[in-house]
């Protein structure tokens, strides 16, 4: 943790994504409800590459090996501007490097593999020279200080890490990208796991959970606000969330309450989840009690969608189901009055076994998005690590936190080799596992996923990334599909991304909204393009984007197109 940079490049591996995967952009057929349909196409499109957990050494390598596997992320954009999404891969083991996969083309840079990597990754315009020039810098978190990586414009990256002020010291897992007090400047949310603590020099063994329900020895989150000047503060206190004492695996944020202001939702590992509203001056209040109410289960991810087209955003939240713990994902469906409702059972979304990532996404383009769900701790071998791991968890006095009391896991599974869910959206309030006939339900240890159209092609596809295994590239090949709109905003008062802006359009009676997210998902970022599903609606009725700068607009869109709009103006060339 906290390795210097090495000068050398990046062992970078590309491939011409879009002849590998390529399908011609043009009107899609029909609406109705075919099979969805994918697609493996990583070995062929030359993106096969295995991610590695850090190696440790010594009596606890295996336990903090397990603790430390969630580092297999994948962060989805458009690095060049040429208007095929790229891929960055992480890897976590010393000496391993990342991967920049440049969609049809092929360019060096400068970013590369320095030391632990148990975090996730982030392409978003911080615009840390306060340039906000729509060039996607890159910021790695991990476990030890992050790196940020400047875009510089001509196919490279450079370390500003030191100079933006983020060098310190954490054990960061997430982050997120969102203009929270709406300045035109991007801020970052870190969900931070462990206690800033450096796990290759253990000086204090307890260092795990000091609870297994209700730990307050995690990370918390850290708040840094962009002040415009190249330059990031830590504003965490000040903005009220200092109070997150649990093991922050995941946040996610989104406009909630429909006050046009980005509220935040903490999953916590160990330790209570964490609802806060944004109070637009700064600070966030927190609503949990309210909104939820104080859980229990070992929040994994954050997915912010309308999953039901009411209006409001929906918030998933992956949990474990497995041999010893019944605990059941959360749909928190939002009752529009600032309280929540755990849908996951009646919507047929509860059990996913060890939950990690999970996408909403409208794979068919009928108009409802449909939800894809990765899973599984560690696949190894036969014999699993439950039975030795039962007595120690209930032992009464036992001292969970300190690592030399947990049995050896040596080559045992947990949790392991379990399949994949997809579920599509029916429309009427619940969902239906169609992994197997979609061809997407390897038994892989899931961690990280990502949704973007590679191939441009109006057909949304799906990347996964696996702890100690290869990445999978699921191409969309559904037949049948409905037809389609993708938009790409372009902020000038608001962040030049556009994160947090919220479109809504109206098409045969349907009405439907996304937003512009900065990260939202475990351990993956997806495309910044807002694709919507039309069915067999042949024309947009309406389309209004309400910018994060308060500014609303209305804008003419041709279907099964991909169209760029700047605030204030309306479509633009690329």
């Amino acid at each position: 943790m906290g390795a210097k940079l090495r000068g050398a490049k990046l062992r970078t591996r590309l491939c011409v994504l879009t002849l590998c995967i390529s399908a011609p952009v043009g009107a899609a057929s029909g609406g109705g409800r075919r099979a969805i349909r994918f697609e493996e196409v990583g070995a062929k499109a030359g993106v096969r590459v295995r991610h590695h957990t850090r190696t440790f050494h010594g009596k606890n390598a295996g336990i903090l090996h397990m603790f430390t596997s969630g580092g297999a992320a994948v962060a989805v954009g458009d690095y060049d501007g040429d208007g095929y999404e790229d891929i960055f891969v992480t890897d976590s083991d010393i000496g391993k490097p990342n991967h920049l996969f440049h969609n049809n083309g092929v360019h060096n840079n400068g970013v590369h593999n320095n030391g632990v990597r148990n975090g996730t990754v982030s392409f978003t315009d911080v615009a840390v020279q306060a340039d906000n020039d729509g060039k996607l810098d890159l910021l790695v978190t991990r476990f030890g200080t992050p790196i940020l990586y400047h875009n510089e414009g001509n196919g490279r990256f450079k370390d500003v890490t030191a100079s933006s002020g983020l060098n310190k010291f954490a054990n960061t897992i997430a982050v997120i990208a969102v203009d929270y007090d709406n300045d035109g400047y991007l801020d970052l949310v870190f969900a931070n796991y462990f206690k800033p603590v450096n796990l290759l020099d253990l000086k204090d063994p307890p260092v795990l959970p000091n609870d297994l329900d209700n730990a307050t020895n995690g990370g918390g989150v850290t708040l840094w606000r962009n002040t415009g000047k190249g330059t990031f503060e830590d504003v965490t206190e000040k903005a009220g969330l200092g109070k997150v004492n649990g093991w922050a695996l995941d946040v996610g944020h989104g406009d909630f309450n429909n006050d046009g202001l980005q509220d935040i939702y903490i999953a916590c590992d160990y330790g209570t989840d964490h609802i806060f509203f944004n109070n637009d001056d700064g600070t966030f209040r927190e609503v949990t009690e309210k909104a939820t109410g104080w859980d229990t289960k070992k929040g994994m991810n954050v997915e912010v969608a309308d999953y039901d087209n009411d209006g409001w955003l929906d918030i998933y939240v992956t949990n474990i189901t497995d041999e010893y713990m019944k605990e059941c994902n959360m749909l928190w469906h939002n009752n529009g009055d600032g309280t929540f409702t755990d849908v996951a059972k009646e919507t047929g979304t509860c059990e996913t076994g060890w939950g990690w990532a999970a996408k909403f996404a409208d794979l068919d383009n009928d108009g409802w998005q449909d939800l894809f769900v990765v899973n599984g701790l560690r696949s190894a071998g036969p014999e699993s690590y439950v039975t030795r791991l039962l007595p120690f968890l209930t032992t009464p006095g036992v001292d969970f936190s300190d690592i030399n009391n947990w049995p050896e896991i040596g080559n045992r599974s947990w949790s392991g080799y379990q399949k994949k869910h997809l579920y599509r959206n029916l429309g009427n309030g619940a969902f239906k596992d169609i992994s197997a006939e979609a061809g997407v339900n390897n038994d892989l240890d899931g961690r990280g996923s990502g949704v973007a159209d590679f191939d441009n092609d109006g057909r949304l596809d799906l990347v996964q990334t696996n702890a100690d295994q290869p990445l999978l590239l699921f191409h969309n090949i559904t037949a049948t599909r409905g037809n389609w709109v993708e938009l790409k905003l372009i902020g000038v008062r608001s962040n030049r991304d556009a994160i947090g802006a919220r479109i809504t359009i109206e098409a045969g009676g349907m009405r439907q909204i996304r937003e512009v997210d900065g990260g939202n998902g475990y351990a993956g970022e997806s495309t910044r393009r807002v694709h919507f599903g039309l069915g067999k609606m042949n024309k947009l009725d309406r389309v209004e984007i309400r910018w994060p700068s308060g500014l609303k607009q209305q804008v003419t869109v041709p279907i099964n197109r991909i169209s760029y709009i700047e605030e204030g103006v309306g479509v633009v060339t690329r």
